[in-house]
């Protein structure tokens, strides 16, 4: 009698699909990533990819997110610090940054069309979130801040990230945070 093969479903099939999508990253790179060579190595049809994610940018977006637990909006730090807060959504991208590569983050970039405009409001949610909070301690007067001011310590990064092609330091993390954002925010008082 032939063993039955379980079909994977839902959750566990999602997962198996992303785990392929990064090790088929890892193997041959952002350039020659496609959809055949993930739907080959999670053993299945391109079809069931292309159902879930329209392109292999968004593919390895959510691959990134399924390997580092989420995205950034769902791992919002709370030290109780506002400095420490924005250092830490700030070392998550940077940390982001190294696991995918430099060329990756660029491939992705080129790629990713209307969903980049999502990954703006994200940060503007998180920042949001962190300036409320900071507010509420009463380390800063209002969390009411332009959107420019706002988001500026993670466009500050996004730039860094794009424009350099080395890692970001930790240095780099803390001058936007104490020489350019808090300056900004605290002016307020």
């Amino acid at each position: 009698m032939p063993a039955e093969t379980t079909r994977r479903r839902g959750a566990a099939l999602e997962a198996d699909l992303l785990d392929a999508a990064w090790a088929e990253l890892k193997a041959v790179g952002y350039p020659r990533l496609t959809m055949e060579g993930v739907a080959a190595r999670a053993r299945t049809g391109k079809q069931v990819l292309y159902r879930r994610w329209p392109n292999r940018a968004e593919l390895v977006v959510a691959a990134l997110r399924h390997r580092q637990g989420g995205s950034i909006a769902d791992q919002v730090p709370d030290t109780g610090s506002l400095r420490e807060d924005v250092l830490a959504v700030l070392r998550l991208m940077a940390d982001r940054q190294r696991d995918i590569g430099q060329d990756v983050v660029h491939g992705v970039l080129a790629e990713i069309g209307e969903q980049r405009v999502g990954a703006f409001e994200v940060m503007h949610g998180v920042m949001t979130t962190l300036l409320e909070r900071a507010a509420e301690r009463g380390e800063i007067p209002t969390a009411d801040v332009l959107p420019r001011i706002m988001t500026l310590p993670t466009d500050l990064v996004r730039n860094e990230i794009v424009m350099r092609s080395e890692p970001l330091t930790e240095q780099t993390l803390v001058e936007i945070v104490d020489e350019v954002f808090l300056p900004l925010v605290t002016r307020r008082a």
